[in-house]
């Protein structure tokens, strides 16, 4: 009988996990052709959640995770369907104020080009933030050519405010101090632990910050809702705005529903019309930039770090891992049909050991005369300057946080804490320094010189590395540098940006570079090559090696049949332990896989 129950809980979980598999196997063979788009179609965005910086990296989550779009997918959407006859228009739904200003400014360039097609572009929202800020969503929306507000909608347009905690005397109720220093004044990212008030070093900095954003966002709005700057600014000191006031300034078009935006869309596109949201619309149109010579497109976003890079698949937020982008600059140079290579870089900065190992590869595709072209998104600061600093070219919205060429580094003593909640240590340790990162004792005075010699080193090959790439001298370099962060606009001035603007603007320096036709066809090919989940399943079930650059994607891979394999350990571990003689000792069955 024991026999006959151990047989069939490991028969039941062999099934559960080919039964998933299969499903994939059917879903890749029997799946459905795609619908054709009608010949009235309205392409419906849904913008009120920021779209994702980078498609996700693991192709395999995708089939568990809620779908989300990426900036590339909103970008790409735009640019073909304002070329598609059978687009007629675009219906956005807007309202949220969480995405970054640069990235509106890219979205709103690209609603700007699709318009600029001869087609509609209406906007609908509940509410430009619901008794709370909508100052970018609201500048998001002014890209369009109408406004929809709903009638117990709010307009949060108050103008800009930068808020700053500082927690240093939390730390001191604590018992923890700061073991922090920085390169140089502006580098502030440490003011929040080691002071209880701004210094004016950083004021300045964020005072010149918000000052160029909202100039940025009062001219566009002003010339986009024919509004002159001096009463537009005068509007936003008197707001927020209940909806019936919001369109009687002029702010927005119509007060109305969600169905009533609808139905207007409608009637602008001529009739009835099918909405397509970006997704769908892509797999039956195909995506732009499909045809000819081919130029890489490489994801640098999130915290840098050494190692590879992951996410949280739940926020898109994550890692932008040195050893994964450095192969796919490697897997870039090997494609002989790559002319040039497109960084996008989101990122606040990290590890210096890791930066530098990114901004090498940059240096490297330059000597293999691979020019490369850096088009920056919300962020690109700290490290996420340095890995910008070699390219051939950088390309960065007028509100893109740029430059903080700068360290900081240090540690924090928690032995005041631990006493504190009556937790002692026991030490033993052989070397004159051998507590140098411990957390429970300060620099020596030795310790505090190698710990200041590093900050001096690693500052100085920052500007050396930012002046050879930018070609500037030192003393210029040092005046931007200091660890201040710049606007993209102000950067541009300073040399630090060679020109303003978005993917587009830097396909068009990438072309050129390429020696290709400034307005000619490309292909845009992501590295690693994007790959499907049934791609990556598949060719494990019937033994297909992928293309070696997809390699680094195998990771996702393992996640998720060692995933599958969770889902049958039950079955499998009770009949281990009905098999198993009384009293037997289970040794594990092997390292775990990463």
């Amino acid at each position: 009988m024991r026999r006959f129950i151990v047989g069939a809980l490991a028969v039941l979980g062999g099934l559960l996990v080919l039964s998933v598999l299969g499903a994939v196997v059917a879903w890749h063979f029997l799946a459905p052709r795609q619908p054709a788009i009608a010949a009235s179609t309205i392409l419906e965005l849904d913008l009120t959640q920021p779209p994702v910086e980078a498609p996700p990296r693991d192709a395999v989550s995708q089939l568990f995770l809620e779908e989300r779009l990426s900036l590339r997918d909103v970008l790409d959407a735009l640019q073909r369907a304002g070329a598609d006859p059978r687009v007629k228009g675009v219906i956005a739904r807007v309202g949220n104020d969480q995405i970054g200003t640069a990235t509106v400014q890219q979205l709103r360039d690209a609603v700007a080009a699709f318009r600029g097609k001869g087609k509609f572009a209406l906007a609908f929202a509940d509410t430009f933030g619901e008794f709370g800020p909508g100052n970018r969503s609201y500048y998001l929306a002014t890209a369009f050519d109408e406004i929809w507000l709903q009638p117990l909608g709010q307009l949060g347009l108050t103008g800009l405010r930068a808020e700053t905690p500082f927690l240093r005397g939390t730390l001191d109720l604590l018992g923890i101090v700061p073991r922090l220093d920085h390169r140089s004044e502006y580098k502030s990212a440490m003011n929040t632990l080691t002071d209880t008030e701004m210094k004016p070093a950083q004021r300045e900095e964020t005072e010149a910050i918000v000052k160029s954003v909202f100039g940025q966002m009062l001219r566009d709005v002003a010339a986009a809702r024919r509004i002159a700057e001096p009463d537009l600014r005068k509007i936003i000191d008197g707001g927020p705005y209940l909806a019936a006031e919001a369109l009687k300034l002029r702010l927005v078009d119509h007060v109305g529903y969600r169905d009533e935006a609808i139905a207007a869309a409608r009637a602008r596109a001529g009739g009835i019309a099918a909405l397509l949201r970006p997704l769908p619309y892509l797999d039956r149109a195909g995506r732009p930039n499909r045809e000819g010579p081919t130029i890489a497109l490489i994801y640098g976003d999130g915290i840098i770090a050494r190692g590879g890079s992951e996410e949280n698949p739940l926020t898109g937020a994550g890692v932008l891992g040195s050893d994964t982008v450095a192969r796919a600059f490697r897997s870039a140079l090997a494609d002989p049909t790559v002319r040039a290579i497109l960084f996008r870089i989101d990122s606040p900065g990290g590890s210096a050991v890791a930066s530098e190992t990114i901004w090498r590869e940059t240096v490297r595709a330059r000597q293999a005369n691979i020019p490369v072209i850096v088009c920056m998104g919300d962020v690109a600061g700290s490290g996420g300057y340095y890995i910008a600093a070699a390219a051939n070219k950088i390309v960065a919205e007028p509100a893109t946080l740029t430059g903080s060429i700068g360290v900081v580094a240090g540690k924090m003593l928690t032995s005041g804490f631990w006493s504190k909640i009556g937790v002692s240590w026991g030490v033993v340790d052989d070397g004159a320094d051998a507590g140098f990162f411990s957390t429970l004792q300060d620099y020596t005075p030795e310790g505090q010189r190698h710990f200041e010699s590093f900050l001096d080193t690693v500052y100085a090959g920052f500007k050396e590395r930012v002046a050879d790439g930018r070609r500037l001298d030192k003393e210029t370099v040092e005046k931007v540098a200091r660890g201040r962060v710049w606007t993209g606009e102000d950067a541009k001035a300073l040399g630090l940006v060679d020109a303003l603007g978005g993917y587009e603007t830097a396909l068009r320096l990438a072309r050129i570079a390429a020696h290709l036709d400034p307005e000619g066809p490309i292909t845009l090919k992501q590295y690693p090559p994007e790959r499907s989940a049934r791609e990556e399943i598949l060719d494990r079930l019937l033994g297909r090696e992928p293309p070696a650059e997809a390699a680094i994607s195998r990771q996702g891979l393992v996640a998720e049949l060692r995933r599958l394999a969770r889902l049958a350990q039950p079955l499998l571990q009770r009949a281990e332990s009905l098999a198993a003689p009384p009293g037997a000792v289970r040794m594990p069955a092997g390292p775990e896989l990463r």
